[in-house]
This record gives structure tokens, sequence and C-alpha cells, in this order.
């Protein structure tokens, strides 16, 4: 049998860009983007574990240490449980591979969704802007969604690009957006000094570099195995 589809209510209290969601895990929250009914798009180290000291692992939580917190105030109204964790072998750490899928544990059926451009990267130039639940030290004001100051892509590697942006602790795993308002990345880390109104370098993951790591969460979500299913491409040989 399939997973359940979530109830109609709460969800008749959702807004339109509800499809950011708040990533939570024990020690760490992030931001993430509802790709499906029953998929949110993350950074890979998010949902890596970290030792005593906080020191982040070369391996993923299991999925029962995960939450997904819906709406966008300073309260969620509902929250959900995860199925799966799909990532690459690297990009615990950031870096390469710091990206990652959560298959849901149901169907959040009416919620707005934002589909993933994985045809091509953004180009030099391109402007991107960015949407998360960050919060700087020195801001004043409680944790709630928030859209973030962004700039022209200054640079387009094999895996990820990077631009001067906003970003704020738990910002990580939110989206990347261009000016036609298209999903075309993940935030993955950027130089940041407490404040939000400060624009530094700032670090994305590619999109279409791993498009089969979107593959393989939509047949995890349809009922394949894992096990059954092709390494996911885009990480270092070694």
């Amino acid at each position: 049998p399939g997973r359940a589809e979530a109830p109609e209510l709460p969800f008749a209290l959702a807004q339109a860009d509800d499809y950011v969601v708040r990533v939570v895990a024990e020690n760490a929250t992030c931001t993430g983007t509802l790709i499906a009914d029953d998929l949110v798009l993350t950074a890979h180290h998010c949902v890596a574990q970290r030792d005593i000291s906080g020191e982040i692992l070369e391996k993923d939580l299991e999925p029962e240490e995960l939450r997904v917190e819906l709406g966008g105030d300073y309260l969620p109204w509902g929250e959900v449980g995860v199925d799966a964790v799909v990532a690459p072998p690297c990009g615990h750490r950031a870096g390469v591979g710091d990206i990652a899928i959560l298959v849901l544990e149901r169907k959040l059926i009416g919620m707005t969704t934002l589909e993933p451009e994985l045809d091509q990267a953004p180009q030099s130039g391109e402007e991107v802007h960015t949407v998360g639940f960050g919060r700087c030290s020195l801001t004043g004001e409680a944790i709630h969604r928030k859209p973030r100051p962004g700039g022209r892509v200054l640079k387009v590697k094999e895996n990820r690009y990077t631009l001067e942006a906003s970003i704020c602790p738990g910002d990580s795993g939110g989206p990347a957006l261009n000016d036609a308002g298209e999903l075309v990345g993940v935030v993955s880390r950027s130089v940041m000094d407490g404040s939000e109104r400060t624009v530094n370098l700032s670090e994305f993951t590619r999109l279409d570099a791993f498009r089969g790591l979107f593959a393989n969460a939509r047949a995890i979500s349809d009922g394949a195995s894992p096990a059954e299913l092709p390494p996911v491409a885009g990480c270092p040989t070694r």
C-alpha cells in the first residue's frame, strides 16, 4: 500500500509560498523546498549526523530523526515526518554533493510545490535570490520565513555556482530562485558575520548536475527500494 495522504485540514491554511519549508533535526535547522507533494529538496549537510561535539560525520541521519515544519510564520501550522533520505555519497560537510531530497511519510495534497529546473545551470550574470528560515545573531525578530537579497551569478563550476547574497544560519538548503521565480539551486554555504544586511560570497548547488538524485527520489516515492537504484553521479572519484 502507498503512503497515506494528509487530511484536508489544516492544509486550508496553506499560503502560496508555503512550498518553502523548515527542516528540523535534533542539532540543526535548515530550509527546504517542496518540489512535489511528498518530496522536499534541501542541503546534504542539513541531514548529516553529528558527533557529541557537533562535528559533522559522513553519515546521514535516520529518517525518523527529521521532521518538516509547514507554514512561514513564527509558529508552524503543521508538520510531517520523513520516510527516506536520498543523497549523494559526498556533500555531508557542504561542497560538492551538498544536496538531498527527503521523501515524506505522507503526501501534502493541496500544497503549492515548485518544480526544479534540471535542464540547465544558471548563467553568469543571471540574478538569483533566496528564501529561508535562517536567523542571524544580530537580528532581533524570531525565526520565520524571509526573502533574502541576492545578486548576479559570478562563477559557474561543474557542480556549483557562486554569487553574493545575504545568508543567515538556518537558510542552508533553501531555494535559489531566478527572476522568473524558477528553482535553480540549493543554498549550500556562505561567509556570514551575524548581520542579515551583509551580502557576502555564497555557494549554491546546481540542480542539473544531480538529475539522477531527483529520479531516485521519485522512484523511492513510488515504492522502489534504494538497493534497486543506481548510485547518484556527481561526486569526486576516489
